[in-house]
């Protein structure tokens, strides 16, 4: 399974999102409450893949997307956004981002997508 990076200035959400992919086998190895955080974290662990939250303070998710992947044009983030915020995930999957989950999150949403991108 995979090693995940989980990004959302949320607590709640960082839990929510780590729980329902550890309890299905994926390793969870970093949490970040920033994109600042977030692109640090990369840069240590490399994960597999990455969940980006798209409002976050210091740095929002799309910067923090696009420093990694211009560090590391194959990282796999998948966006995480709240409903209403299309054209923002448009620019993401522009950018490179693999693909996006909705909040809140739908736990079989968040594994086909995770899995998709992880195993494709």
């Amino acid at each position: 399974m995979g090693k995940i990076l989980v990004v959302d200035d949320t607590k709640f959400m960082r839990q929510t999102l780590s729980s329902i992919l550890t309890n299905n086998g994926h390793e969870v190895i970093g949490e970040a409450e920033n994109g600042e955080k977030a692109v640090e974290l990369y840069e240590k662990f490399r994960p597999d893949l990455v969940t980006m939250d798209i409002t976050m303070p210091v740095l929002n998710g799309i910067e923090a997307a696009r420093r990694i992947l211009a560090k590391d044009p194959d990282a796999s983030i998948i966006m995480c956004s709240a409903i209403g915020q299309q054209k923002i995930v448009v620019e993401a999957i522009q950018i490179g981002a693999k693909d996006f989950i909705v909040k809140p999150f739908d736990e079989m949403q968040v594994l086909n997508t995770v899995n998709k991108i992880l195993f494709n």
